[in-house]
């Protein structure tokens, strides 16, 4: 019998705005596990979205509509890009990735 691969995993870091704070106990930084979808995937900005939904819901609910998708009042950072030109919710994290969190300008 074949060993099953597992499927990829990195460690995440939401840097948050002062104003996000108060859903996560004051704390500046939020650290969870994001997990990719298959063995030949990448972890994304969506599933670590997901994890941080199960670890802290309160926040994670500022940070995307009721559809999924991240609110038009937030901007996400990855590696110093904008994720929305990066994929989006299906932006591949790279290990250890810091997500800056950041109220959208304009």
């Amino acid at each position: 019998m074949a060993a099953r691969r597992a499927r990829p995993v990195t460690m995440v870091v939401f840097v948050l705005p002062s104003s996000l704070r108060r859903w996560v106990s004051g704390r500046s930084e939020v650290k969870v596990f994001a997990v990719a979808a298959d063995t030949d995937a990448s972890p994304t900005l969506g599933s670590a979205l997901d994890t941080l939904r199960r670890t802290h819901p309160l926040l994670e609910e500022r940070l995307r509509d009721d559809y999924g998708r991240i609110r038009r009042h937030i901007s996400m950072f990855v590696s110093g890009e904008n994720a929305l030109g990066l994929g989006g919710l299906d932006c591949a994290l790279p290990p250890g990735a810091e997500v800056y969190v950041m109220p959208s300008l304009g």
